[in-house]
This record gives C-alpha cells, sequence and structure tokens, in this order.
C-alpha cells in the first residue's frame, strides 16, 4: 500500500508506537491515516506519531484482517523453502520491505526433533540498533513460524554482529525501495 487512507477507529485498539515499541492503546473514534497494511499488520500515523496495529484488531479500522500468519501453498511438512517463504511474509512497520530483503536474517536452521517435529531457529538484526520494534518484529515472526505444520519449537534471537548495513538488502528489496 502505497497511499495514506484516513479512518475513524471503530472501537479502542491496541497499538505499539513506532519505533520505540511501547504498547498503547488508541482510544475508539482516534483519527489514523493508515500508511502500510504489509505482513498481516497495519502501520497507521496517529496523535503526532506512528503506530502498529496488529491484524486481531482489523475491525477497529474498519477493514477485515489481511493477516498472513502461513503461506497459502502450505502442502506437507515443513521445509527450508516454507520457512523462508514464512519469514518473508514479516515486516518491518516503517519499511515496505520484508524482513529477508530487507538483509536483517542472517542465519536460519531447521532441526528435526525427536518427537518427529522440528524447530527452527533465525537469528536476525535491525536497521538500528536503538529500534524498539525488534521485540514486536521478532515476536511476529515467531508466532508465524510456531504456525507452520510440523513446527512445534521457534526462536527469534536479534543479533548485532555484524550490523546491518543498506548493502545487505536483495536485489528484490533495492527494487522495492527504488534502489536500483
Amino acid at each position: 500500500m502505497n497511499e495514506t487512507t484516513s479512518i475513524e477507529l471503530k472501537r479502542d485498539c491496541a497499538a505499539v508506537q513506532i519505533p520505540a515499541g511501547i504498547a498503547t492503546t488508541l482510544p475508539a473514534g482516534t483519527n489514523v491515516h493508515l500508511t502500510q497494511t504489509l505482513g498481516g499488520s497495519y502501520t497507521v500515523q496517529a496523535m503526532g506519531g506512528l503506530f502498529r496495529v496488529g491484524a486481531q484488531d482489523a475491525d477497529a479500522l474498519g477493514l477485515e484482517s489481511t493477516r498472513t500468519d502461513v503461506p497459502t501453498t502450505i502442502s506437507g511438512n515443513v521445509d527450508e523453502g516454507l520457512v523462508w517463504e514464512t519469514l518473508r511474509t514479516c515486516f518491518d512497520p516503517e519499511i515496505p520491505v520484508n524482513i529477508v530483503d530487507l538483509g536483517l536474517v542472517y542465519d536460519m536452521q531447521l532441526t528435526k526433533l525427536p518427537n518427529d517435529s522440528n524447530r527452527v531457529d533465525v537469528k536476525m538484526t535491525l536497521t538500528a540498533p536503538g529500534c524498539g520494534m525488534g521485540p514486536a518484529i521478532a515476536g511476529d515472526a515467531q508466532v508465524k513460524l510456531l504456525n507452520l505444520p510440523g513446527v512445534d519449537d521457534a526462536q527469534v534471537e536479534i543479533v548485532w554482529d555484524p550490523a546491518w548495513h543498506h548493502s545487505m538488502i536483495t536485489p528484490a528489496g533495492k527494487k522495492i525501495l527504488g534502489l536500483e
């Protein structure tokens, strides 16, 4: 979504302030400007700041959920391709590029567990060390991974080494951002 849409909240709505990562409630009747609808969550501008609203609160915005927790092409058990596809449904709420193409995911390991299920371990970073949205982005990725068939455990760790640099953005991400 590239255009801004003005909406009056239909009910109180849980939100996370961007980039501080502080949980808050936007009251019913608040006029918000919808600025991004990627990865199943919404970025809105309200009360002089930006906020992330989760898929579960789409109705407060007068929308149907665009939740994309699990890719629609699932068939059978999880594999590395499906894990990467799932990570591509996670977005920084300020940037219209998924965390994989933004170059934030440094490592992904899929491990078979003794009970025949799987564990997924992800190491990712953020574009800036002071970003308070890190736990929200990592939590979004973890929930989506845990929703995959055959995944019983998922851990998403935020790391800072090496430091992220714009050269880590994939060609697909650069195209979206107009950096080509």
